[in-house]
């Protein structure tokens, strides 16, 4: 198992936070550094930034929101990207959800399986250098009305393939990441709950004809703090969890609530909702379970975190990508060193 790292950027000082982060994670020897984006800093700029500053782990989008470009422009980032870190990018794209892909790109979000499917074989085209002339039914290319011509990328990307991952919570997503995708990039990521996420997987993989020899990334997102006390170490996870499980999405259709169901949290769930529906959203906190917190995050002194380093590689995953909490940049770099000096007392690091 591999270590990545995971970057948020709420705000101007954590840009700079974030820089520092991913130089450490680079001299620490970490696999890949990820950038989100929702509705405040784009992923593609940090990345770029990210790669002028580091010269050995790959950088990630985790993820490029599919509603907020056309499926060539992403792909004529993504081949950007790559040249510019000469060969170290790795393309995650994410449907989003309803509430961000229509408050906020103005896209439709129904059918959201067919259009990334849609999506993703428009970017295969354009990273294969083939002419871009397909009819689909959310993207038709040329326009058969207007004076547009099938293109190709004019330039040649520096890579035959660039690694395209998916980001999936529900069963049909999971096992579309399996049956078109080289990996998966998973959010609350239990290790006790994983094979059921991985046989959604196989499943789509056995659907696309994959060779089971061929390499398939899990790639699992998880919140990290390090500290003696492990309920104090969950509280500032709290926060973060009750924005996903309360408030990434709506009552009817929220996929991490509903993931935190199939977990076995259905009433402890609700309640999370309910309160940050209600906009009291330290009482949301207050309510997300301490044993789903430790499920899905790496929480305590480093003896425990190795254990539960060992937990998550045996489960399955292969590169475990941290989400560093902390006050200060400092307290987030030393979380990185011990992330590191935990994946080697493992015995699970490659």
């Amino acid at each position: 198992m591999r270590l990545g790292l995971t970057l948020s950027a709420w705000d101007t000082a954590d840009l700079t936070a974030n820089l520092a982060l991913a130089e450490e994670a680079d001299r620490l020897g970490y696999a890949v550094c990820w950038a989100a984006e929702a509705y405040g800093f784009d992923a593609a700029t940090i990345l770029a930034t990210v790669a002028a500053r580091t010269a050995r782990m790959d950088v990630g989008s985790a993820v490029f929101q599919i509603p907020a470009r056309t499926p060539a422009m992403t792909a004529m980032t993504a081949v950007t990207l790559d040249a510019l870190s000469h060969g170290r990018f790795r393309l995650g794209l994410g449907v989003s959800g309803p509430q961000v892909s229509e408050g906020w790109y103005g896209v439709r979000f129904g059918k959201p399986l067919h259009r990334t499917r849609e999506y993703v074989e428009v970017v295969r085209t354009v990273l294969d250098r083939e002419r871009l002339d397909r009819t689909g039914e959310y993207f038709t290319l040329p326009l058969p009305d207007g004076p547009g011509k099938a293109l190709r990328l004019s330039v040649r990307p520096v890579r035959d393939r660039i690694p395209l991952y998916l980001a999936a919570v529900g069963p049909a997503n999971l096992a579309l990441a399996g049956e078109i995708a080289d990996g998966w990039l998973g959010v609350f990521v239990a290790p006790d709950h994983l094979p059921e996420s991985l046989a959604h997987i196989r499943t789509g993989r056995t659907r696309g004809g994959r060779d089971d020899t061929e390499q398939f990334d899990v790639a699992a997102c998880v919140p990290a703090v390090v500290g003696d006390d492990v309920a104090a170490c969950a509280d500032p996870v709290r926060h973060y969890a009750a924005l996903y499980l309360g408030g990434m999405g709506s009552r009817d259709k929220n996929f991490y609530n509903a993931l935190a169901v199939r977990m076995g949290y259905e009433k402890e769930a609700a309640r999370v909702q309910d309160l940050y529906l209600a906009r009291q959203h330290r009482d949301a906190a207050a309510a997300v379970p301490l044993d789903f917190v430790d499920d899905t995050s790496l929480l305590g002194p480093a003896e425990r975190i190795a254990a539960r380093l060992r937990r998550y590689a045996e489960a399955g995953v292969s590169t475990l990508s941290v989400l560093p909490f902390g006050a200060t940049v400092e307290q987030r770099i030393t979380t990185l060193q011990t992330m590191a000096g935990a994946l080697v007392a493992s015995g699970v690091g490659e």
